[in-house]
C-alpha cells in the first residue's frame, strides 16, 4: 500500500473538510477516527452558517466572510462527487428588532454591509408585515434580513463528505499508524489533550443541547435568530432549534429541562411552530479555543517530536461556516508550505 502524504486525525467537519481539500489537490490522504465520522459535535442538528455583524471589521470577520462565500461551490463539489446532499442552502436570515437603539444600529449596518460584504450579500431592515407568517414577532415591527447566512444539516454534511471521499478511494479508519504530515482535528477531546500536554489551558468545551422538529412548510425560507436561538429549516423537511451554552456539565450527551426551555422559547418566538412534533433531542460538546477563533497551525515548537504535526481545532459555533476556508488554509500550509493563517487564529495565540 502506498504511503499517505497526509494523515488527518479526527473525522468531524474540520478533519473531513481538510481531507477533502487535500485530496482534491492530489495528495494521498488517510483519515483516522476511532469513533467514526461526525461522532462528536459535528454530528449535531443546527447548522446555522451565520455571519458576524458588518461593523468593527477584523481578520476573523473577513475570514468568515470569505468562507461563507466559498460555501456554495465547496458543497456543490462535495455533492457532485459523492452523490449525497449536505443540505446546504444560502437561504438568508431574519432577526427581530425589538427596540429603537437596535433599530438605529441595524440601519447603520445597512451601509457598512455594502462596503464590508463587497456587494456580494446584503443586510437590510425590512418591515415584518411584508414577510408573511414566517417571521418572528418584533416589538418595532422591523426585522433584519441578511442574504449572507446559509444553512446545512451538520450530520448530513459529514455524511456527504464521507461519500465524496469514498468516491476518491479514501475511507475513515478506526486506527492506523501516522504517515506523512499529521493534522490533528480532534475537537473537544483534542483540546483537553492539548491542555494536558502543554500544561496550560488552550481551550475547553461548551455543551449545547438542540432539538429537531417536524416542519410542514417549504424548507427554503430564511433561518431565524430570535431570543438568542437559531431556528433552522432544513432541506429534508425538518427544523432545528438550538442551543444551550453550558460551560459546566456532568453528562456531555444528556438532554434535560434546559432543552425544554429552548423549545418553549422557540415556540414563543415563532407561533407558527405551535403543535410541531419534536422528533429528536440532541446534546454534544463543542470545542472552544481560548481565542474563540479556530486554532490553526503547527504543533508548538517545544515538542520537537511533533515537527510534522499540525492542529486544526476550536470551531466553536462557527465550525461549519468556517470549514471551507479552514480546509483551504491547512492545505496551503501542509501541501505548499504557504502560511495564510490570520493573526488570532494561530496555535500560539491560545497559549
Amino acid at each position: 500500500m502506498a504511503m499517505a502524504d497526509i494523515t488527518v486525525r479526527g473525522a468531524g467537519i474540520f478533519g473531513l473538510s481538510i481531507a477533502w481539500t487535500c485530496a482534491r489537490r492530489g495528495a494521498s490522504v488517510q483519515i483516522i477516527d476511532p469513533f467514526g465520522a461526525g461522532a462528536g459535535s459535528s454530528g449535531g442538528l443546527v447548522g446555522a452558517l451565520a455571519p458576524h455583524v458588518p461593523e468593527n471589521w477584523n481578520a476573523k470577520k473577513q475570514y468568515q466572510l470569505e468562507s461563507l462565500l466559498m460555501a456554495q461551490e465547496f458543497w456543490q463539489a462535495v455533492e457532485a462527487t459523492g452523490g449525497v446532499s449536505p443540505g446546504y442552502g444560502r437561504t438568508g436570515r431574519l432577526q427581530p428588532i425589538n427596540d429603537q437603539r437596535t433599530l438605529d444600529l441595524a440601519r447603520q449596518r445597512e451601509g457598512t454591509a455594502v462596503e464590508l460584504w463587497q456587494g456580494k450579500a446584503t443586510w437590510t431592515v425590512t418591515k415584518s408585515e411584508t414577510l408573511g407568517a414566517w417571521v418572528p414577532p418584533s416589538a418595532t415591527g422591523f426585522v433584519v434580513h441578511d442574504t449572507l447566512s446559509g444553512r446545512m444539516h451538520p450530520r448530513r454534511a459529514c455524511t456527504a463528505l464521507v461519500a465524496a471521499l469514498a468516491a476518491m478511494g479514501i475511507n475513515v479508519q478506526a486506527e492506523a499508524p501516522d504517515q506523512g504530515q499529521v493534522i490533528h482535528a480532534t475537537g473537544y477531546a483534542g483540546l483537553m489533550d492539548l491542555n494536558a500536554v502543554l500544561d496550560r489551558p488552550v481551550g475547553n468545551g461548551v455543551k449545547g443541547q438542540a432539538a429537531l422538529l417536524r416542519f410542514g412548510q417549504t424548507p427554503d425560507v430564511p433561518q431565524l435568530y430570535a431570543d438568542g436561538l437559531h431556528i433552522i429549516p432544513h432541506a429534508d423537511g425538518t427544523l432545528a432549534i438550538g442551543s444551550t451554552n453550558e460551560r459546566e456539565f456532568d453528562d456531555p450527551n444528556s438532554t434535560d429541562v434546559q432543552l425544554d426551555d429552548v423549545i418553549e422559547r422557540a415556540l414563543a418566538a415563532l407561533p407558527v411552530l405551535q403543535g410541531s412534533d419534536v422528533i429528536e433531542r440532541w446534546a454534544g460538546v463543542r470545542p472552544r479555543a481560548k481565542s474563540r477563533a479556530p486554532m490553526l497551525g503547527s504543533w508548538p515548537s517545544k515538542h520537537p517530536g511533533k515537527a510534522q504535526h499540525f492542529i486544526a481545532n476550536g470551531g466553536f459555533k462557527i465550525g461549519f461556516g468556517m470549514a471551507p476556508k479552514v480546509a483551504e488554509t491547512m492545505a496551503d500550509l501542509v501541501l505548499d508550505g504557504v502560511d495564510t493563517i490570520p493573526n488570532g487564529f494561530r496555535v500560539e495565540d491560545n497559549m
